[in-house]
């Protein structure tokens, strides 16, 4: 089992690692200003839903075969890319109702599940698991998939509380911002287009 010494280091270098603002942040932000907190917080459980496919799939071995071939690597970063520029282009050819309506709000359901998908087709997050997290795992102390579950689970509560706040944020700033709908939805494009074209651009050469 993983020792309390070992859950602590991790623990702090988790929290440096989450509180610094990435690529699930900015689509939270995003998400949050456009819609609302409530929308904002359930992006931000989606991704963390997504973070705990991740978890199972480091546990089961199949982060390293992913990570080990060009040819899964590829197809999993591409069809975040696809998604993420889906997202993008969408936001940005909406038709907002110019006045009481304001933009057609999206289900919470919908960006929730939208949050998962997310962060489940993020190749950076499958490199996380392989890079960063093996370094805590001590094979004989016990059973690998184990400590990988609790090492998973301490980043995934982290990664909650630093989203949530995210959420929080970007809800209170939307409030103020609701008359310029139109504009937030174009924001969100913009961003989820990075996001896309960061992914794209990201990664190693194959």
């Amino acid at each position: 089992m993983v020792s309390f010494s070992t859950l602590l280091l991790f623990s702090a270098a988790s929290l440096a690692l989450v509180l610094v603002p990435g690529p699930n942040h900015l689509y939270i932000v995003a998400r949050g200003v456009a819609q609302g907190r409530a929308a904002g917080m359930a992006s931000a459980f989606g991704v963390e839903v997504g973070t705990l496919v991740h978890i199972a799939a480091a546990a089961a071995g199949l982060s390293y075969v992913i990570a080990r071939s060009a040819t899964l690597f590829n197809a999993v970063k591409w069809a975040g890319v696809a998604y993420l520029l889906y997202l993008g282009v969408r936001a940005l050819t909406s038709r907002p109702e110019p006045e009481v309506r304001e933009t057609a709000p999206q289900p919470l359901r919908s960006i929730f599940l939208e949050g998962v998908v997310v962060n489940v087709l993020n190749p950076k997050v499958i490199l996380f698991f392989l890079a960063f997290l093996p370094q805590f795992v001590d094979p004989a102390a016990g059973a690998v998939p184990l400590q990988i579950a609790v090492l998973g689970g301490t980043l995934l509560l982290l990664g909650l509380l630093s989203d949530m706040v995210y959420a929080a944020g970007a809800g209170a700033l939307g409030r103020r911002l609701r008359s310029r709908a139109r504009l937030l939805g174009r924001a969100s494009g913009v961003v989820y287009l990075g996001l896309g074209v960061a992914t794209a651009f990201s990664g190693r050469s194959v």
